[in-house]
């Protein structure tokens, strides 16, 4: 063995590592004096096994290599020995007892319907009951929390669950062992409350309590400092850990030039080799990609919590360099991972799945969507397995199941499945949804999951899987449930049409509008029998298709100088419209402001303007009821947001509360709606201009009345605004406000299009005139 690694070795070997830190950084420089490290095995104090280095300075220069020695050749198999061993031994010392559910407060005490569970206290707003009874029988009970001595009216819900549709949380409902997470509402904390009681409130009965002790001490995310700033551009802002598996990564930068590097967690007094990937904030596996100072969130996989690591760090696995880490702490006490920070473990398979164009045996699969979407099936005792493959971005879904009329496509009386990836819970998720009208749901009637509309999920996941732009999702459900209502059977006796969609998803992660072209829903009938044994005609592997790129988006339209603005309904204009002018998915309709696609509309403070509102006025038909408001929103849709939601939102014109306090809109007037003449033709017409010429105005009655929403701007009135619909979301689009005087300055800047209808026509007029008086005559004649 050579007793130095030669200067020119060491120039190829750095020229040739992309990983390796550039000048200024923490690696090796030539003729310089280098620490040269031993270790041992100690145990500490917390009974966990570290190493021990101890550092000797070694000039490159006379003298031999430290590892040119025989004993350092020991040295090595022992170090390597420590590094296993600080992987494999369990780091414990310091972990809470398991399982860990937060800081116990006691048992719920029974006073009648078998009451029963153990609470405790997850973070500084959530309780979590373990094993929670219940036997269901009282007409008006809830969880229920106070400050008072003892429990009383003066109290207020713990709505259970969380999301729920309607003004009035549900009343509880039998639970037999059920572990249960309670978020304290209204910004409220553990500190402001004496007790839990699960409460009737309609006969004032105290069905069970328990008292929370005073100054309990909760846990509490923990802030650490930023990443250490080594190589590639990595830096950060202070890190938190938000609950045992969950980091906050807030200004993340990094260059993304590393080959191989990954979010890596370990043991050890730095970051090494035997460490564990963690996936990224979309729950992926692939190497990191570039960040220009993002706000992330990552979890640490499988059962790995913050109690059994020493780093966090970004590591480049081939070529072992570590750009940068942050140690963590060894006295945490922070919040379990128990799903209320809405982050859980992925589930994935070990193999991504590809349709060949060979035909496998024993396996049942059919195009539904050609180039985009496949199914494939089999029945196993009670169950339906179905494996949906799609060729969808990340914030797509795909939907499966048996159409409303057998013989054709119908959306109406659907009951589907809708499965994608959840980035927000880092898992893939498969929904039970059924279809009463075409409306986007508005908890009640529409296109719902069925938990949202009083039925439950009966859909059971079993893996999920993403790549090359493919997403696969396995599921179950049983052929016959329970739910007469939102749930059709899979009959095994014949064939029954079933339908297909790919669409977008909006901000609650729930199925929004997919177009109508063809490409993205079935349109003809397909028909399955589901008892088949070997039932395959795929013939394409989805991940072979290269994405086509869409069409020119039209330009953005503007209002300025108008007092008087009409509010209608129209189609969204597909691939050149409502979405990418936005950035947000649509529902199939947006608003149309004096006759334009969700124009920019430009206001001046101190001024007073009239909404003429024609969105529909009938509350029973979602699909025709869209009020206008005006809002701090981009996504709008306040009649649908939680109490704790609307807080975080600011209202200017369009809605009131009753003596009660709910909101309500003001703004709803008779129905208008811009329809296609035929079929939707956006992708083949250039401007939006030539795509209105397509359209026909279509009011529903023609007698009725629109609605005026008369908004004046204040001067505190921010900068952005946006108009919006009160009951769905992603209709509307931008409100400017300036201060007086101004939109004469912006209209020279944008042209025609920053012009209303009137003052158009006037300048049109006068470039007429100037140009050929004649002309510019007869066309006064016309006005």
């Amino acid at each position: 063995m050579k007793a130095a690694i030669s200067v020119r070795e060491k120039a190829r070997r750095a020229r040739c590592d992309p990983c390796a830190p550039g000048a200024g950084t923490s690696g090796w420089e030539l003729g310089a004096v280098h620490p040269v490290r031993t270790h041992r095995l100690f145990r500490n104090a917390r009974g966990s096994v570290e190493e021990e280095v101890e550092k000797e300075d070694v000039k490159n220069g006379g003298h031999h290599w430290p590892w040119s020695r025989s004993s350092v050749r020991d040295s090595s198999v022992l170090v390597g020995l420590v590094l296993l061993l600080l992987h494999t031994v369990k780091v414990d010392g310091r972990a809470p007892k398991e399982p860990y559910y937060g800081r116990e407060i006691g048992q719920l005490t029974n006073f009648g319907h078998g009451i029963k569970g153990r609470v405790y206290a997850v973070d500084e707003s959530t309780l979590f009951v373990k094993g929670f009874a219940y036997d269901g029988n009282a007409p008006d009970a809830f969880f229920w929390v106070g400050n008072s001595p003892r429990p009383s009216p003066e109290g207020f819900i713990i709505p259970y669950p969380e999301e729920y549709s309607g003004r009035e949380p549900p009343v509880l409902q039998q639970h037999n062992n059920t572990d249960i997470i309670l978020k304290l509402p209204m910004g409220k904390r553990i500190r402001d409350i004496r007790w839990l009681s699960v409460w009737c409130r309609r006969f004032t009965v105290d069905f069970g309590e328990i008292f929370i002790p005073p100054g309990l001490d909760v846990p509490k995310p923990r802030v650490l400092p930023e990443f250490k700033r080594l190589a590639h551009g990595l830096r950060s802002s202070n890190i938190s850990i938000l609950d045992a598996k969950t980091f906050y990564i807030p200004n993340l930068h990094y260059d993304g030039a590393g080959p191989d590097a990954y979010f890596w967690v370990g043991n050890g007094s730095e970051p090494n080799i035997m460490g564990t990937k963690v996936p990224n904030e979309i729950g992926s596996l692939e190497p990191l990609r570039g960040y220009q100072g993002e706000d992330i969130e990552i979890q640490l996989p499988g059962n790995l919590t913050v109690y059994d690591i020493d780093w966090l760090a970004v590591w480049c696995v081939e070529y072992r360099h570590n750009f940068g880490h942050v140690y963590i702490p060894k006295d945490l006490d922070v919040p379990p991972a128990l799903g209320q920070t809405k982050i859980a473990t992925t589930t994935t398979s070990s193999s991504v799945v590809t349709q060949g164009t060979t035909r496998p045996t024993n396996v049942n699969c059919k195009e539904l969507l050609r180039g985009k979407l496949n199914v494939m099936w089999e029945v196993m005792d009670d169950y339906v397995v179905i494996e949906l493959i799609g060729r969808i971005q990340e914030d797509q879904y795909m939907a499966f199941g048996i159409s409303g009329t057998h013989g054709r496509p119908q959306m109406i009386g659907a009951d589907v499945v809708v499965a994608f990836y959840d980035r927000r819970q880092r898992r893939f998720r498969a929904e039970d949804y059924y279809m009463s009208s075409l409306a986007q749901c508005d908890g009640k009637l529409g296109v719902c999951p069925d938990e949202r509309i009083g039925g439950k999920n009966d859909v059971e996941i079993l893996s999920g899987d993403r790549s090359h732009g493919v997403t696969k999702i396995k599921y179950r459900r049983l052929l016959q449930t329970n739910e007469a209502v939102n749930d059709r059977a899979y009959p095994l006796d014949r064939q029954i049409s079933v339908i297909a969609a790919i669409g977008p998803l909006n901000s609650r992660d729930e199925a929004n509008a997919h177009s109508h072209t063809g490409t993205e829903v079935t349109v003809d009938d397909l028909q399955i029998d589901f008892s088949s044994k070997n039932d395959h005609t795929c013939t394409d592997a989805l991940d072979s298709y290269v994405a086509e790129d869409g069409p020119e988006p039209w330009p953005a339209r503007t209002i300025l100088g108008e007092r008087t603005i009409t509010a209608r309904i129209g189609p969204t204009g597909g691939k050149r419209g409502y979405t990418p002018i936005t950035g947000h998915p649509s529902w199939g309709i947006a608003w149309y402001m004096n006759d334009q696609l969700i124009p920019e509309i430009y206001v001046e403070r101190g001024q007073t303007y009239t909404f003429v509102v024609e969105g529909g006025d009938e509350s029973a038909q979602p699909a025709k009821y869209h009020p206008l408001y005006i809002t701090s929103s981009s996504e709008g849709g306040y009649g649908q947001l939680s109490e704790a939601q609307k807080r975080r939102e600011t209202v200017y014109a369009g809605v009131e509360y009753d003596s009660d306090g709910y909101a309500y809109p003001t703004a709803a007037g008779r129905y208008c709606e811009w329809k296609h003449k035929t079929i939707d033709r956006s992708a083949e017409i250039a401007t939006f201009d030539e795509y209105k010429k397509t359209l026909n105005l279509s009011c529903d009655d023609p007698n009725g009345q629109p609605a005026y929403l008369n908004w004046t701007v204040v001067e505190e009135t921010p900068d952005l605004v946006y108009y919006q619909c009160f009951t769905h979301r992603n209709l509307g689009w931008k409100i400017h406000v300036v201060n007086a005087g101004e939109t004469s300055k912006i209209s020279g800047s944008h042209g025609l299009f920053g012009l209303g209808p009137s003052a158009a026509a006037k300048l049109l007029l006068l470039l007429a005139l100037t140009l050929s008086p004649a002309i510019g005559h007869r066309l006064v004649r016309g006005f």
